[in-house]
């Protein structure tokens, strides 16, 4: 067994940081390492901090690198240094965690020591945990959308933006879509805050139908999708300057509103940002200067409800909200309501066979993505005359979480399938059981792990 490198320790504003095995590769394809990511993070700092610092942040860790098993830590661990700052906070569950709040560029080269590639703040202060001083609007392109089609979304966003009093901060998303950050005054609490988003994300389909959505369920989207529960209690979005977890270390990147129009996304990586930081610095210096008013786009939202767009849904962990819609899939609903009852959206196949409006398969599951991907690969070599008539959003690809364990889920939207085409769903294997080996004493040590890990999340 190759012994590891001996860590490397940096003086950073004053402190000293352990990097353990600095010549870990995180990226197999790029090359780089973790020492390379911490030197990314010190070279940006200033951004990072302006973006991440003061809050509240997930640690997203990928111990053996990208392509391998990630995981999000709420918890700070308890071997840290005695100037890591931490602060509860308790989650929609009723769980109290303490999370990292960094501070300076040594809290940054801590975190990403820990194989932290991303950094995904929380939108409040660590001094006000109760009412958010960020809205966030999240494009999110469904896929096969372009580049030049989230651009034009944005346009829009910024459009309304304005109308509304607002000043929105762009940034690239370091994946495929865009991210627009408000600062607001902190008066507001999170439900409001939501609702805001949600009002925006209305304002901006309404504007433009063809290329935008604000529809929560996957099977009823197309184009860009204006993710409003981005702005829910507990919800983290990575931060400008926060590296993604692509096989080019791409970067989050704050631009201006010309530069966003023309950018090409890829440019900014781990490798080419601390130049281009240290040419342009921080086009979001001033974001801090410009709180808003959520106060036009909540009588907005007003304005909506009256004419009957009431909440939309939140997501599955979240307890059941006043007002909120029924939290069902279209297509499930609709199944529900049974053949020939009033209002009903079902027809009548040829053979008699009932079929929903969206009519849905699934098409592949396993607890790997790749594996996934390729099963659907496989499927659509079977069915190329289904394949022809299908569209980007028809095709759904969802991460399921268990308990303990997650998995992929492949499933085919057949709406656009003419009904003779449409072939049923296959006979898929069971997914596999991640406990079928492990041995009665490992099952018990995992349970009483869970249930100390309980009784230490309860209040005092």
């Amino acid at each position: 067994m190759p012994k590891k490198a001996e860590a490397t320790v940096l003086k950073v504003d004053g402190r000293d940081v352990s990097i353990t095995n600095p010549g870990k590769v995180l990226f197999p394809d790029a090359g780089y390492t973790k020492l390379d990511l911490v030197t990314y993070y010190l070279a940006v700092a200033e951004g990072a901090l302006r973006g991440a610092g003061g809050r509240p942040n997930v640690l997203v860790r990928y111990p053996n690198g990208l392509g391998q098993e990630f995981f999000y830590q709420k918890r700070a661990p308890d071997s840290r240094p005695e100037w890591i700052e931490v602060v509860a906070l308790k989650f929609p569950s009723g769980r109290i965690a303490e999370e990292v709040v960094p501070r300076d560029a040594a809290a940054l080269a801590w975190m990403a020591n820990l194989a932290c590639l991303e950094l995904h703040p929380h939108p409040v202060r660590a001094e006000e945990l109760d009412h958010p001083d960020e809205l966030r609007v999240d494009l999110d392109p469904v896929p096969g959308v372009e580049w030049r089609q989230v651009q034009d979304v944005a346009k829009v966003v910024r459009a309304a933006l304005d109308d509304l009093g607002l000043v929105g901060w762009p940034k690239t998303s370091g994946s495929r879509g865009i991210h627009v950050n408000v600062r607001i005054h902190q008066r507001w609490t999170f439900t409001e805050v939501r609702r805001a988003a949600l009002a925006l994300a209305r304002e901006v389909e309404r504007r433009a139908p063809a290329i935008a959505t604000s529809k929560w369920w996957k099977e009823e989207r197309h184009g860009v999708f204006i993710d409003f529960n981005q702005n829910a209690k507990d919800k983290t979005v990575c931060s400008a300057y926060s590296v993604r977890p692509r096989p080019d270390a791409r970067v989050s990147t704050p631009l201006t509103w010309d530069e966003i129009d023309t950018c090409d996304p890829a440019d900014f990586t781990l490798k080419t940002m601390p130049a281009w930081f240290k040419a342009n610095g921080d086009r979001h210096s001033d974001i801090d200067r410009h709180p808003c008013s959520l106060e036009k786009l909540l009588d907005l939202s007003a304005r909506q409800e009256k004419d009957g767009q009431g909440d939309a849904p939140w997501p599955p962990q979240y307890a059941k909200q006043p007002g909120e819609p029924t939290r069902v899939q279209p297509s499930r609903a609709r199944l529900r309501q049974g053949s020939g009852a009033a209002g009903s959206d079902l027809k009548t196949s040829g053979t008699g066979r009932r079929v929903s409006k969206h009519p849905l398969i699934v098409i592949a599951h396993s607890t790997n993505k790749a594996e996934a991907l390729e099963l659907l690969e496989q499927w659509k070599a079977k069915h190329p005359e289904v394949v022809e008539h299908l569209q980007p959003a028809d095709i759904l690809t969802d991460q399921m979480r268990g308990r303990s364990s997650a998995w992929w889920r492949v499933r085919i939207n057949l709406q656009h399938v003419p009904e003779t085409l449409r072939p049923a769903a296959p006979e898929l294997p069971p997914i596999p059981n991640p406990w079928a080996d492990a041995t009665p004493e490992q099952i018990a040590e995992y349970r009483e792990m869970h249930r100390k890990r309980r009784q230490a999340r309860k209040p005092e």
